[in-house]
């Protein structure tokens, strides 16, 4: 047995099920944000059920391009422990899943998050 040896690192603990069909409906509270415009959504502490959502109303610059860490330090501020209701749909590609993360619009206290990050000073740029 070899001690000390650690497995690769992971992009995001997120590990659940993803819904595949549009309009799918899931709640949860924000677990973990990876970036401006994705993050992770559970009912429970075990990353086992976290939902990996990347938001369909907001395109935030990457995490390394100019503004990525600010848009990503926003998101949380917004949203981090917070309930999310989130309804998943097909992204531009025409698909529900890419990339392993669900493309949703998500709403906290029924106001969409795309809205609120505008709101707060978020600029789109991604892609």
């Amino acid at each position: 047995m070899m001690w000390g040896v650690s497995s690769a690192a992971r992009a995001d603990p997120c590990e659940g099920r993803l819904p595949s069909r549009p309009g799918e409906r899931f709640v949860g509270s924000v677990r973990y944000v990876g970036d401006g415009d994705s993050l992770c959504v559970g009912r429970s502490a075990d990353p086992a059920a976290w939902i990996e959502v990347r938001l369909a109303d907001f395109d935030a610059p990457e995490l390394n391009a100019r503004g990525g860490r600010d848009a990503r330090d926003r998101l949380i501020r917004l949203v981090n422990g917070r309930s999310l209701d989130c309804v998943a749909e097909r992204g531009r590609s025409g698909r529900v899943v890419v990339f392993d993360r669900v493309i949703a619009r998500c709403r906290l206290n029924g106001r969409p998050v795309g809205d609120l990050l505008r709101a707060a000073g978020g600029r789109e740029g991604g892609r």
